[in-house]
């Protein structure tokens, strides 16, 4: 396990977190409630994860749950509360879960995702938002928030640009919920794992990662992807040529073409 936690990660309530191996494990951990999302978990998710961030010792960032449930998205009760909230009360709210998956997916490391069970509305958010995911065959996925009167806003943004517009509103306007094979076609999630092989696969993919992709590279690949749906192609182009540039003086570039010429593995 970690051998420091922050302040505020050793008061954790609805969360797990530990280090091993280089891999930061965030575990929503409300199993009674489905892992459902409400302000404090979504304050304990965005402490973990600036920790993780942070700490030099994590490579690889895994998101899993406790119970049956990945997440089932918002908590209805914390829901109901909130209708008595001045609009700008609620756009604190909303800014919070919008600062939350903006985090994660603009994330310097690499966060998977380990689904071992339904993940539904911002469940099913948090999902999409990993760099890569694994889900069980059995696992259901869906933004529903339509059948309750409720908008699946902020992950709007992110959708769009992980799966097109065309499967984004299907998903969306319909509420519908679908299979984990669908969600592997659709390209919502990127691998299924049998429910007894999930932990062991998830753990022997990340520490592969770990082991052999440089952290920098990693970081400066994302920011490119992250970045890139936003420019106009010769801004983009221009853009990507001039990370390419910057990283090729990099101290992981050096390292990694010498390994390459002298036969070496490298273990990063």
């Amino acid at each position: 396990m970690t051998d420091y936690l922050s302040p505020e990660l050793d008061t954790l309530r609805f969360l797990q977190y530990e280090v091993q191996d280089r891999l930061a494990y965030i575990t929503l951990n409300r199993p009674a409630k489905r892992n459902a999302l409400s302000a404090n978990v979504v304050t304990e998710l965005k402490q973990a994860f600036e920790q993780a961030e942070a700490d030099d010792k994590v490579k690889v960032i895994i998101l899993r749950a406790t119970g049956d449930v990945f997440c089932a998205g918002a908590d209805l009760k914390y829901l109901q509360e909130l209708q008595d909230n001045t609009y700008q009360e609620n756009l604190a709210d909303s800014t919070h879960l919008m600062q939350l998956f903006h985090q994660i997916y603009t994330l310097k490391k690499l966060v998977i995702g380990q689904v071992q069970g339904h993940a539904l509305a911002g469940g099913c958010g948090l999902a999409a938002l990993c760099d890569i995911t694994f889900a069980v065959p059995e696992a259901k996925f869906g933004y529903t928030e339509v059948k309750i009167g409720f908008l699946p806003a902020v992950v709007s943004v992110f959708l769009l640009r992980r799966i097109g517009e065309a499967r984004t509103k299907q998903l969306l306007l319909s509420g519908d919920i679908i299979s984990a094979q669908q969600a592997l076609e659709y390209g919502l999630i990127t691998f299924i794992a049998e429910k007894d092989q999930l932990a062991d696969t998830v753990r022997a993919y990340a520490l592969r990662l770990a082991r052999e992709n440089s952290g920098h590279s990693i970081e400066i690949t994302k920011e490119i992807l992250a970045r890139l749906p936003e420019l106009a192609l010769e801004d983009g182009l221009r853009y990507a040529a001039e990370r390419n540039a910057a990283t090729r003086a990099s101290d992981d570039c050096r390292r990694g073409i010498a390994a390459f010429l002298n036969k070496e593995k490298l273990d990063w």
